[in-house]
């Protein structure tokens, strides 16, 4: 099943979902955990219906729910196909029945609270370290490359954060390699990048904001506000179009 671009997401309208790095998220308010079982339960129903499922975690308040397509096909310029890990057009008509579930049931949805943490390591050869990174994080030299064209390290259960590469150069004065990619939704990004200000941090490179800002610490690390802005960017075209 082809991968679906950002303008596609956004103009399916899931007011209940953000997306964030690879896959679609979602909180959703629970009473308590009784509550939250129950409604993982009937997800799981409308998942085995439509045979695809969200990958689940519950909380104290809370149920997370994130939509992946596991095995989506990306063309790349030349018409090469990928199998990569991405939204596809099962992962929103999911996200459409769980909306509705939550709805039924009287959860209301928290979009604004998702987030999602990614590495990032800049190396001149990602292929000579990667299997060392994907042993370290997974134990499964299959999570190099997983759902990805590139080396990047990803676990198939998702218990630790994925490990992408950047390109850096082989010589140079030693400076940082890894950093945090931090995703949250679109209308939170000023807020928590001011919360970093507040706290001492400072932005050192805005020139791809809102998309992407990066932030550094007093010591000058730094790391990376990421948000998907295809949303706001459908909306100008449909605005423009419009005038």
């Amino acid at each position: 099943m082809d991968m679906l671009r950002g303008g596609q997401i956004a103009e399916a309208g899931l007011t209940d979902w953000r997306k964030l790095a690879q896959g679609l998220h979602a909180r959703y308010l629970v009473d308590d955990f009784g509550a939250g079982a129950r409604f993982v339960t009937a997800v799981g129903e409308a998942g085995d219906d439509l045979g695809h499922h969200p990958r689940v975690r519950i909380g104290a308040g809370y149920v997370d729910l994130e939509l992946v397509t596991a095995d989506a096909i990306y063309r790349d310029d030349e018409g090469t196909e990928h199998v990569v890990e991405w939204v596809t057009q099962q992962d929103v008509d999911l996200a459409r029945r769980i909306s509705e579930i939550a709805a039924d049931q009287g959860l209301a949805a928290d979009p604004a609270s998702v987030s999602e943490v990614e590495l990032g390591l800049d190396t001149a050869d990602s292929a000579t370290i990667a299997p060392v990174w994907a042993a370290l994080l997974t134990g499964s030299a299959e999570s190099q490359g997983r759902g990805s064209p590139s080396d990047e390290v990803r676990d198939a259960t998702g218990r630790v954060p994925n490990l992408w590469f950047g390109e850096a150069d082989d010589q140079g004065t030693p400076r940082q390699r890894f950093h945090l990619e931090v995703y949250v939704p679109p209308e939170v990004v000023e807020q928590r990048i001011a919360a970093a200000l507040a706290a001492g941090g400072t932005v050192v490179d805005d020139s791809e904001a809102p998309g992407l800002t990066v932030v550094a610490d007093q010591d000058g690390n730094t790391g990376v506000v990421c948000a998907d802005v295809s949303a706001s960017a459908q909306a100008e075209v449909s605005a423009a179009q419009t005038d």
